[in-house]
């Protein structure tokens, strides 16, 4: 049932609610706003009203993300070894960020990311916070720190994007905890091996387990 709100703010939130839901679900080019005005209980003129089209409406869902990272740069470890662990923790808990940037991966093509420049913004203070690790001895000063966060998101984000990948290298699934586990470990001794001293024997890549 479309009902009418005399509370912009409760409004405004329950369109975001149910446009996020739809794009996670559709992508950008197949969400349509008269589904999402349904979910939200207003109808389109309504909508319209808040966010003028599907496009400003999908730059509001960015927007919400670009906090996130930003807080997520903020409180981020500098010291690798609890860097990548603390990515990968905190990606498993953003599925719906991780299937919106796919379905604008699939559907974009050449054309410029909605938000390009506001987004930007998390990607360069991620690369300055990498920077400031170097400069402290935390991180060998001879990596590329812009291809150095490619290769953080990819290491921490990738199973998460692509889990029936996971399954067929290791068997397990990314819910498991025991994939979670060595995972984890993994990261952990990969990261002591972008701190500038030679990593020991005990922290040498390549977990060594004991599997029953």
């Amino acid at each position: 049932m479309v009902t009418s709100s005399r509370d912009p703010l409760r409004t405004r939130v329950r369109i975001l609610r149910a446009a996020r839901r739809e794009f996670v679900r559709k992508g950008f080019a197949g969400a349509r706003v008269d589904a999402i005005a349904r979910a939200a209980s207003v109808n389109k003129r309504m909508l319209y009203h808040y966010f003028g089209n599907k496009e400003a409406l999908f730059r509001a869902i960015l927007r919400e993300g670009i906090a996130t990272n930003l807080d997520l740069v903020a409180a981020a470890p500098a010291d690798a070894v609890d860097l990548l662990p603390f990515l990968f923790e905190r990606a498993s808990k953003r599925g719906e960020g991780i299937r919106l940037l796919q379905w604008e991966a699939l559907g974009s093509g050449d054309r410029k990311p909605i938000a390009e420049e506001e987004r930007r913004k998390a990607w360069v203070e991620g690369t300055e916070r990498l920077r400031d690790a170097q400069r402290a001895g935390l991180l060998h000063g001879d990596l590329d720190p812009e291809y150095l966060v490619l290769s953080l998101m990819a290491l921490t984000v990738f199973p998460l994007a692509f889990p029936q990948l996971v399954r067929m290298v290791t068997g397990a699934r990314v819910s498991d905890a025991e994939f979670q586990r060595r995972q984890t470990r993994f990261l952990r001794r990969l990261g002591a091996c972008l701190r500038p001293q030679a990593p020991d024997r005990e922290q040498s890549l390549g977990p060594k387990e004991n599997h029953p």
